[in-house]
């Protein structure tokens, strides 16, 4: 039982985590506006997010995996938009 709550704790963890760039997303790509974003800040967390993935490959934890893969590629469409809507 302890087992159970322990991984789906994680992959709450990281669902909400997750989730919370969504809006981010949405508003960046529908308004072509990157204007109040902070390139330096994305970069460092998108950094970070990689290293966070490859972590959780190599210890093979799928709450990490699972969550990290699917911001990285969150957290890439608004460098990207960053990137484009200058």
């Amino acid at each position: 039982m302890q087992e159970f709550l322990v991984k789906n704790l994680g992959f709450l963890a990281g669902f909400l985590t997750t989730i919370a760039f969504l809006p981010q997303v949405f508003r960046v790509w529908s308004t072509k506006s990157t204007k109040d974003i902070s390139i330096w800040m994305f970069l460092i967390f998108t950094t970070g997010v990689f290293l966070w993935l490859i972590y959780g490959l190599i210890i093979m934890n799928n709450s990490l995996i699972v969550a990290n893969t699917i911001t990285l590629i969150l957290s890439l469409s608004i460098l990207i938009a960053k990137i484009l809507f200058k």
